[in-house]
């Protein structure tokens, strides 16, 4: 497997140096040591930062990907074979590495990196729950200063602020009103009123791994009869998914239908407009993912958000989203679930 700068790459060398217009792999062999190709002045970073300690530099008017295949040649001697590409890899990577590695095949390597990641080892878990505590704090902070007349960005600015001082990189959506009933928002909405609608979509990062929590309340005195009603039908729509779920036999298309299946029994149906939910780790969107035609089991191990959602066009929108893990029992809440209205 060939490996550039991604999450990917972070899994298998402990760290992450970005992406530039300097090639940087790490090259994988099926048996035997990894190797990280890099520009020669990076050498010494890469060495310090990551598990691997063979790097190999290539000077500024060499060719890399001619390192690239001297390096694969030493690590499989014996002709061509199969190279898997970690799959973010960038289109002008693999016509670079095809012309310098002719006769080997080139496939994706998604099927690898997704099983090693999919079921999380306990040090993994316990980074994400880190993640989760944070974001839970930092988002009840955040409500906590709301005031009439901010404006959205005040709030995501107040809400990155709140987990810097918490120690991990972070920050998030914030939608008053309408703009709460687009999924993913927009550049900027309204100035806070009184007796409206605040939703958060927030995560942060703590050591490579992420939180992805969602919470909707009532900017007021007293919620409206319809923001109640709203509210509790997405409540009872998670709990639904999050009753169903039971290890190895639960498929993820089946979490999504038990809760599309009470919003629409609610009136709401329409106005559910995205999957249920999805993996969580290194990446914010990960497999496995809660939608219909997704016929994975749910394994123990396996981190994933439960985030049914109503969106009225010019009025509001709710959504609850809390990070579960499957366990061997069932359904694990790590994050702290609101209460129904």
């Amino acid at each position: 497997m060939i490996a550039t700068p991604s999450t990917n790459y972070e899994y298998f060398t402990g760290y992450n140096p970005g992406r530039s217009e300097r090639l940087i792999a790490v090259v994988l062999p099926a048996i035997g040591k990894p190797v990280v190709v890099c520009p020669a002045f990076e050498v010494e970073r890469i060495k310090q930062h990551s598990a691997l300690t063979d790097a190999r530099g290539w000077e500024e008017q060499e060719n890399p990907y001619k390192l690239v295949r001297s390096v694969v040649r030493e690590l499989k001697p014996h002709g061509n074979g199969v190279i898997a590409l970690e799959p973010t890899t960038s289109y002008g990577v693999y016509v670079a590495l095809a012309d310098q590695l002719s006769g080997w095949k080139f496939v994706d390597g998604a099927p690898v990196t997704e099983r090693l990641r999919i079921v999380k080892a306990p040090e993994e878990l316990a980074l994400i729950r880190r993640a989760i505590e944070i974001t839970e704090a930092a988002i009840a902070a955040t409500f906590a200063q709301l005031a009439a007349q901010v404006t959205e960005r005040d709030v995501a600015q107040l809400l990155s602020r709140e987990m810097q001082q918490r120690g991990a990189p972070g920050g998030g959506l914030v939608q008053f009103g309408p703009s709460s009933a687009l999924p993913h928002g927009g550049p900027a909405g309204p100035k806070l009123e009184r007796e409206t609608v605040v939703l958060i979509d927030a995560g942060c990062r703590v050591a490579g791994y992420d939180s992805d929590i969602t919470r909707t309340t009532w900017f007021g005195d007293s919620p409206s009869a319809e923001f109640r009603k709203v509210f509790n039908l997405v409540h009872d729509a998670q709990t639904a998914a999050m009753q169903l779920g039971r290890p190895l036999y639960t498929q993820c298309q089946e979490m999504d239908r038990a809760a599309r299946t009470v919003i629409r029994d609610g009136g709401y149906g329409p106005c559910f407009t995205h999957r249920l939910g999805h993996g969580l780790g290194m990446d914010g969107h990960e497999p496995p993912y809660l939608v219909e035609g997704n016929e994975t089991r749910l394994e123990p191990g396996m981190v994933f958000t439960i985030e049914p959602g109503i969106y009225q066009l010019g009025k509001f929108g709710v959504r609850i989203e809390d990070d579960c893990l499957m366990t061997d029992t069932g359904v694990e809440v790590l994050s702290h679930r609101v209460a129904k209205l």
